[in-house]
Formats: structure tokens, sequence, C-alpha cells
């Protein structure tokens, strides 16, 4: 990969390691990267779960395209997108003509171990297991693969090896 002319848009399941892996990428590449769920509590001023619990899951996703559209202005970035991000075809279409998307995967089972003590996860709210995971991730698998330009498994890698495959991929 060149001097990253184009952003990294890290997509995936929640607890897949998405902002661990931007955190890494940050540290190897020496560029700056965003976290959009961070970003829209920042921008909101409460958590993710009082947005849904109070305005709704749409209007979190329409401030997610709102910030997406700020964030595809700048270049050379990693952006850590949230899990439901790319659902929208209008998100996906600016990450596509913005950068490279990165599908981060993980078994059911893993993402449980990741999320399972999470309380700022309203998607699973009253549904944390194995079972509804794996149901809501069977939904989003085949959005996530078609806008995917890279596939990389988290299972067991530490954040160091997932940036080598990525960078590899990119090579």
């Amino acid at each position: 990969m060149k001097k990253l002319e184009e952003n990294i848009f890290l997509i995936g399941f929640m607890g897949a390691g998405k902002s661990t892996v931007a955190a890494e990428l940050e540290r190897q590449l020496h560029i700056p990267r965003a976290e959009m769920d961070a970003l829209i509590v920042e921008r909101e001023g409460m958590a993710i779960s009082d947005i849904f619990a109070e305005k709704g899951e749409t209007y979190f996703r329409d401030a997610e395209t709102a910030l997406l559209k700020d964030l595809t202005e700048k270049k050379g970035i990693i952006i850590s997108c949230g899990g439901g991000a790319v659902m929208r075809d209008e998100n996906a279409a600016l990450m596509k003509q913005c950068g490279k998307i990165v599908l981060l995967t993980a078994t059911p089972e893993t993402i449980y171990e990741r999320v399972k003590d999470s309380t700022d996860r309203p998607i699973l709210n009253g549904n944390m297991n194995v079972d509804y995971i794996r149901e809501l991730m069977e939904k989003r698998k085949d959005r996530y693969l078609a806008v995917a330009d890279v596939v990389v498994a988290t299972d067991q890698k530490s954040a160091e090896e997932i940036t080598r495959e990525i960078l590899a991929a990119f090579a």
C-alpha cells in the first residue's frame, strides 16, 4: 500500500475487534483513526444505549451517516465503523468511494466472550447470548461480505497478527 491516500474502513459485528485493530493500525502506520461510535457519543452528548432508548435506532443510524459523510472528506485515515453502519446503501457507497473496506470476522462464541460484560450494546440488550448473536450475524453476513475488499478472521489472533494480514492484503 502506498502512503495511504485512501481511508481504511473497518467493518464487522460488534466485538469483532474493530477498535482494537484500528488502534494497532494507527500505531503501526502513524496515521489518525476515528472511532465512529465514540464520535457519535461525543457529538450527541449521550451514550449509544441512551440514544437508542430516547431517540431510536433510526436517529442513531442517521447520526452515523452524517458522521461518515464528514469523515470521508478526510484522506488517509482509519475509520472504525459501528457494526451496523455498512447496512445502509448510502454508507457502503461512501466507504467504497473513499477507501478500502476491511471486514473483521469472529465466531458467535468469540463475539459473546468479548461483549458479554458490556452494557453499551443496545442491539443485544436482553439478548446477550450466543444464539441471538449468531442469528443477527447471519442477517448481516451477506451484506458484510458483499461490500468488503478484504476479510480477516480475528479469532485467537493478536491485533498485531490481524494488522499484518490487512497490510499484506493491500501490499
